[in-house]
């Protein structure tokens, strides 16, 4: 089975078309990411253009029926043959999902946890599910002087996993096939190998001390104490034996009995919280996503305790400045300009307006709502030159705002305004703190975590954005059952910390539609780099018309809320560069790498092809049915 799903990876790779003469200069900057050869075309629409080979396997694939890109090829494989089985969306996700916990295990596994967004073609209807790790029983959660984070403890800073509750729980409700058909391949990965990619030996390598902890995981992933190295072969007996427990017993297979007993030994001895109550009871939250307009689409995104706020929030306040009638942003110095105070203003609002809404009130639809992005845009504008630090909005005065036209048409309820969690409005920007990213570290580029993204499209048009993740690499490096558990524990702050609830996140899993029809599934892996990358890419593709192929490859910014740097890929013009030197900012060269937004999607064109494109910045790929 292996080796089919890799020579099958590979036949799906088909030509390149692209959309480029809106300006030469995209292009170039595609050029200068990636060695792809382009020449350049008129296209007469969008949606067409000229077929030009790209010498990079699975990065772009085009097919008529069912798609899936994921940030691993096996598990990107392991999707696409679950369509081929008769499976749905939901079942390629799950079967491509439980697959990254086999392969792409630095970033994502069993012990993690993440959400998805899902979409129901004939119903016309979404649901999103929320299975992020969570804070248990024990009432050190909630004392502000606890050892979370401390490196001396790593276990002190891993949460209740809600990965395998979540998968299993969406497969229940909106699979169609036997929950042993669509973990059979992750199984074969961990039982038989698969083979390293480059990113997996990186993470390896640079996680030694982590991976350290751990005398079976150091053997397993850096055996005579050299990591393993691209092109060797990856064996996890204990995670297959897990795996087949799982597809045997469902969620009592890991909730209950004996993984979930030695999971919170393993946790306590090393100074962590998990119970083995925090496991058997883990709940998966079901919510209705966040919805709103936005150029013509409607924007399906995740709501609270995860961040498709902030990706709407950044969608909108583009709009409303005219961004998304601008000819693009790899020439386009105003337009970048505008963008750097634009995503600046979000961090700064995402890093506040954050927590678990079941136990604080965390204003969501005002901050996606259209009325709090043209209010916001307007603090932007009057910074004329760029300040060290943007302070956070006050969305709390739109968040009864009426829904937006689209969003009438299913129950779509704006969040219950039950007091707040933080400052009144009079005090919205009292005591600023440094803004933090979602995932718990402070806004820096040296601080990241790391993340799982995969986005799936069936013949039916049923659609998934799935995110999952274990924190920062490998977790926080307590290895039980063949798998690591998470570190998102870290993500609480002295504001959201507390029992039973779920910790703060930057993944935002994003569906957008145009009428019922999906046109883009979307999402990204990278901490605080999530939710800028996934809005960079969707308008590209949704505002400016380029090519998916292109749009993913082309360079982007990121900007902090507490400092006037913005971190800049190679391929932009020379003038972009000069017009935030004018503007105040300190450009800072980022070359292209899996901290910088790894985004994978599939863009549904109109005549109904699919477009399936994996960010190169990862080992990912889309793979068609």
């Amino acid at each position: 089975m292996l080796a089919s799903m890799t020579t099958t990876s590979r036949d799906h790779s088909v030509d390149l078309p692209t959309r480029c003469c809106r300006s030469a200069r995209v292009a170039h900057a595609f050029l200068l990411l990636l060695p792809f050869a382009i020449s350049c075309m008129r296209a007469p629409a969008p949606d067409v253009g000229a077929a030009i080979a790209s010498p990079l396997s699975g990065k772009r694939t085009e097919g008529a029926r069912g798609m899936v890109s994921a940030s691993q090829p096996d598990a990107a494989e392991a999707g696409a043959l679950i369509l081929r089985q008769g499976g749905n969306a939901m079942d390629a996700a799950a079967a491509a999902a439980f697959a990254l916990s086999v392969t792409d295990v630095s970033q994502t596994g069993l012990g993690g946890g993440g959400a998805l967004t899902w979409y129901d073609a004939d119903a016309a209807r979404a649901e999103h599910l929320s299975f992020y790790a969570r804070a248990g029983e024990d009432p050190r959660w909630a004392e502000p002087d606890t050892l979370r984070g401390d490196a001396r403890i790593p276990a002190r800073g891993a949460g209740t996993p809600g990965m395998v509750a979540g998968l299993l729980e969406a497969h229940r409700r909106f699979g169609r096939l036997s929950r042993a058909q669509v973990m059979a391949p992750a199984i074969a990965l961990a039982r038989d190998g698969f083979v390293v990619t480059p990113l997996l030996s990186r993470t390896i390598r640079s996680a030694r001390e982590r991976l350290a902890r751990d005398s079976a995981a150091l053997q397993l992933f850096m055996p005579d104490g050299e990591a393993l190295r691209p092109g060797e072969r990856l064996v996890q007996p204990a995670l297959a034996s897990t795996l087949e427990r799982i597809a045997r017993d469902g969620r009592d297979g890991f909730y209950t009995g004996p993984v979930a007993e030695a999971l919170s030994a393993e946790v306590r001895a090393l100074g962590g919280l998990i119970t083995v109550r925090d496991l058997a009871t883990y709940p998966v939250a079901t919510m209705r996503p966040l919805c709103a307009e936005w150029n013509g689409y409607t924007v399906l995104g995740a709501p609270p305790p995860v961040s498709g706020s902030a990706v709407i929030e950044i969608l909108q306040m583009a709009e409303a400045a005219g961004i998304t009638k601008a000819d693009g942003f790899t020439d386009g110095p105003e337009a970048i300009v505008t963008l750097a105070g634009i995503q600046r203003a979000v961090t700064s609002d995402g890093g506040w307006w954050r927590g678990d809404p079941a136990v604080m009130a965390v204003p969501a639809r005002g901050l996606s709502s259209e009325g709090y992005a043209r209010e916001r845009l307007e603090a932007v504008r009057s910074l004329m030159q760029a300040p060290d630090t943007v302070l956070r909005g006050d969305p709390w005065s739109h968040e009864m705002d009426a829904p937006e036209a689209a969003c009438t048409r299913d129950p779509y309820p704006s969040a219950t305004r039950r007091g707040r969690s933080g400052a009144a409005p009079s005090e919205a920007n009292a005591g600023q703190s440094a803004a933090t990213s979602g995932d718990g570290a402070p806004d820096a580029p040296d601080a990241p975590s790391y993340t799982s993204h995969l986005s799936v499209v069936d013949a039916e048009g049923n659609a998934v954005s799935l995110t999952t993740t274990v924190g920062v690499l490998f977790g926080s490096g307590v290895y039980t059952g063949g798998f690591f558990l998470n570190s998102s524990g870290n993500n609480f702050d002295d504001r959201t910390q507390g029992v039973n609830r779920y910790a703060n996140s930057t993944i935002a899993p994003m569906i957008l539609l145009e009428g019922d029809d999906v046109r883009l599934v979307i999402g990204a892996a990278g901490s605080a780099y999530i939710q800028p990358s996934t809005a960079q890419v969707t308008m590209r593709i949704l505002a400016f018309g380029e090519d998916a192929g292109l749009a993913i490859a082309a360079p982007r910014i990121q900007t902090s809320a507490v400092r006037r740097e913005v971190e800049v890929e190679p391929g932009f013009t020379s003038d972009v560069y000069a017009a935030l030197v004018r503007a105040g900012y300190l450009p800072t060269s980022r070359v292209s790498d899996l901290a910088f937004g790894a985004v994978h999607g599939v863009h549904v064109r109109r005549d109904g092809r699919r477009i399936g494109i994996a960010d190169p910045r990862r080992d990912g790929a889309a793979v068609a049915q």
